[in-house]
């Protein structure tokens, strides 16, 4: 990956078919007990309703048309500023939603975990930006394995230690590496994850990873997300000025000549909050002689949500990018009312094991009484309990013992883990268009 190129990163297509043979039983939970023993694909194939056919609630959907939407959106846009888009595979970890991103245009895959590496490499993901830091000594070996028995792989992690580059480095060397691991210096910030926490301590690992004959230093990244909250210009201050810092540390190590020789230098941010103020950053003009190729990572834009990325994403209801049509969410749970116990409170059958409470309860947004679908307004979720939502009923609301309420969510990057096999629906809602499988 020292010479980035720009066309879309590869996978095995056969390998993500594959996923239709499986078959379907008791370890999905949601599915018709009907289909019980026929493959992904078949059950796919039949145009099942959601309400008709069986299922059992709660239940995860995701909507295709949105989806689809997202994809092309956010392809569209990325295509305009000049940003390569490697997605964090870990939000959906969805082989199906990996090759769709891939045919929209996605430049790599991005990872968190070395587990995670390891299902990206069984679907033949040929392009992985690895954003953590990768100094456990197994998942060293298997790495330097896997460069060996791939010639086709290109993959980068991150660096933020003297003490990390120097453990790899030693690894590396005893397992052998033939293949250089290419690595960026990550900068941090106080009171965030990773990274190093200023520019001198970055420019050591720098130097440090410039003087390995098994690594390659070949850009610098970070990540700004958790470093702010919300829209305020207090937020939006801090982001902008953590990203001059690392436009600072990139300019700085090209300047003392640290970067092994490529054509571009890869600079690398951006969650789903903030991906805008990251294009302006890392497109804005550099240095004569320094050529930037910058590489966005967001991830949670393939479905958005109904709570937090609907109120800070850049597309969101409060979009702060003019001329792009915002996101739109497209993660749903169905779950049945199933006690109205006293006035003014309903119990639903989803909880904590179905849906994410980490940043915002689920919104109730739609009931289904019989066959009809209406808004449900005046209504909010209270509490989650393991297998039970509290709903506060308010005036004008009337939900019954056995209505269906759809609830919008927030935060899918702890939504898709609830749930290995999520039905996909069409337009209208309820007619499943496919299976999307998840490897958690």
């Amino acid at each position: 990956m020292a010479a980035p190129r720009a066309e879309p990163g590869g996978m095995d297509r056969d390998a993500v078919a594959a996923i239709g043979t499986e078959r379907v039983d008791w370890r999905f939970k949601g599915l018709p007990s009907a289909v019980a023993g026929l493959t992904i694909a078949d059950v796919a194939g039949r145009g099942l309703n959601l309400f008709r056919d069986g299922f059992l609630g709660p239940l995860l959907v995701l909507d295709g048309p949105a989806v689809e939407h997202n994809l092309t959106t956010m392809a569209t846009w990325c295509a305009a500023r000049g940003v390569a888009l490697a997605p964090h595979g870990k939000t959906t970890m969805a082989p199906q939603l990996f090759a769709r991103q891939l045919d929209h245009g996605a430049w790599a895959v991005t990872a968190a975990t070395a587990s995670q590496l390891r299902v990206y490499r069984a679907f033949g993901v040929q392009r992985i930006v690895f954003a953590n830091q990768l100094v456990d000594p197994a998942a060293l070996r298997w790495l330097a394995a896997e460069l060996e028995r791939d010639p086709g792989l290109e993959f980068c992690c991150w660096v933020d230690s003297e003490q990390g580059v120097a453990l790899m480095d030693r690894t590396l060397r005893e397992a052998g590496a033939t293949r250089p691991v290419d690595v960026l210096v990550e900068l941090g910030a106080d009171g965030g994850r990773t990274g190093a926490r200023d520019l001198a301590t970055a420019t050591g690992v720098a130097r440090a990873a410039r003087c390995s004959p098994v690594l390659r230093l070949v850009g610098t990244g970070g990540y700004e997300g958790t470093l702010a909250g919300g829209n305020t210009p207090d937020a939006l201050a801090t982001i902008t000025g953590y990203l001059a810092r690392l436009r600072e540390l990139t300019i700085g190590l090209a300047r003392d000549g640290l970067f092994d020789a490529a054509p571009q230098v890869i600079v690398s941010a951006g969650g789903s909050a903030y991906f805008d103020l990251v294009a302006d950053a890392l497109t804005a003009p550099w240095p004569d002689g320094l050529t930037v190729f910058p590489v966005l990572r967001s991830g949670a834009y393939i479905t958005h949500d109904d709570g937090s990325y609907r109120t800070v994403s850049p597309l969101g209801a409060e979009p702060r990018i003019t001329g792009t049509p915002p996101l739109r969410p497209a993660l749903r749970v169905w779950a049945q009312v199933i006690s109205r116990p006293e006035a003014g409170l309903a119990l639903l059958t989803a909880g904590k094991r179905d849906v994410p409470y980490d940043l915002d309860l689920p919104e109730p947004q739609l009931l289904r009484t019989g066959a009809t679908v209406t808004a449900l307004t005046g209504c909010r979720i209270t509490a989650l309990n393991d297998q039970h939502a509290h709903l506060a009923v308010g005036p004008g609301a009337d939900p019954a013992v056995g209505d269906w309420v759809g609830l919008g969510i927030s935060h899918p990057c702890t939504a898709f883990d609830k749930w290995p096999l999520i039905p996909m629906v069409g337009p209208d809602g309820e007619t499943v268009t496919d299976l999307i499988r998840t490897y958690f």
